[in-house]
């Protein structure tokens, strides 16, 4: 059986449904919260069973008779490393033979703040004994398409990436990924970095909204206070803002970067270009 954790979240449910187009419903275990919020995966057959990434004991309830097991990382940064410490326990405990963790393009090297919860969990996996493989996911394209309304509004889309190039995707594309490298067999100790096919700079994002909109968007590179001050303005709480400027800084010194095109490899097409992205988000 394949279980994966976060199955609620929005990564989660799309990782369900591409496993679903190859594995039986019953041999998928979708582990929530709250089980209300994936109701139809149950109708369809998927064993969902409720722990929380602070719940050990449930965990290693929810993980019984699981043979591989998909670790979405967990959405609360800063509670990351205790949160996965308890699911990788939990996993030992349970006999899991394979653990597949979403971590962070070039964890071990990367600019970002945000690599050291990935980094710690790396370090956790690899003293656990239990094989694993990394998911190294890269940007999701959507991050920066949450922006687009407020840019059409006024005209300008701010950050702190300079030139740096995003090669970013979609999560519908590191879902395809995820789905395929739970279900190929010996991925025990692989490391796989995945990114879009094509990098792109702040300002190619606001050339093609402009392109595809009709209205005139400017890209306007901020320094990390500004930018993180800017978004406190727009109501973001304290922690996110800081998360999300320290992230354009370290994208400005290539830390959302990577040419491998591991991830199209995977998936068997290209990755979702931004072009295709900025229409969908229009």
């Amino acid at each position: 059986m394949i279980a994966i954790t976060g199955a609620s979240g929005q990564l989660g449910q799309l990782v369900v449904e591409e496993l679903l187009k190859t594995v039986a419903a019953d041999q998928l275990v979708a582990i929530v919260r709250n089980p209300a919020k994936i109701k139809p995966f149950a109708e369809r057959g998927v064993q969902v069973r409720a722990a929380s990434y602070e719940d050990k004991a449930a965990l290693v309830q929810a993980l019984a008779g699981v043979e591989k097991l998909l670790l979405i990382s967990s959405s609360e940064v800063g509670q990351r490393a205790v949160q996965h410490r308890n699911v990788i326990e939990a996993a030992k405990e349970a006999g899991v033979k394979l653990i597949a963790y979403t971590s962070l393009l070039h964890a071990d090297s990367s600019p970002l703040g945000l690599a050291d919860e990935h980094i710690a969990t790396e370090k956790m996996l690899n003293e656990s004994g239990i094989p694993f493989v990394l998911l190294r996911n890269g940007w999701y394209t959507e991050n920066y398409l949450a922006s687009v309304p407020p840019a059409l509004q006024h005209g300008a889309f701010i950050g702190s990436a300079g030139n740096g190039k995003i090669a970013s995707a979609t999560r519908a594309d590191y879902a395809a990924a995820a789905a395929k490298v739970i279900t190929l067999e010996n991925q025990g100790g692989k490391v796989y970095e995945l990114a879009g096919d094509h990098g792109w700079t702040l300002s190619e994002l606001t050339a093609e909204l402009t392109k595809q909109s009709g209205k005139t968007v400017v890209y306007q590179n901020l320094p990390e206070a500004d930018f993180k001050a800017a978004l406190l303005g727009a109501g973001l709480p304290e922690g996110l803002a800081a998360l999300l400027a320290n992230s354009d800084v370290g994208a400005s010194k290539g830390g959302l970067f990577d040419d491998s095109r591991q991830l199209s490899a995977l998936i068997g097409r290209p990755t979702t270009t931004l072009e295709e992205s900025i229409r969908a988000a229009l």
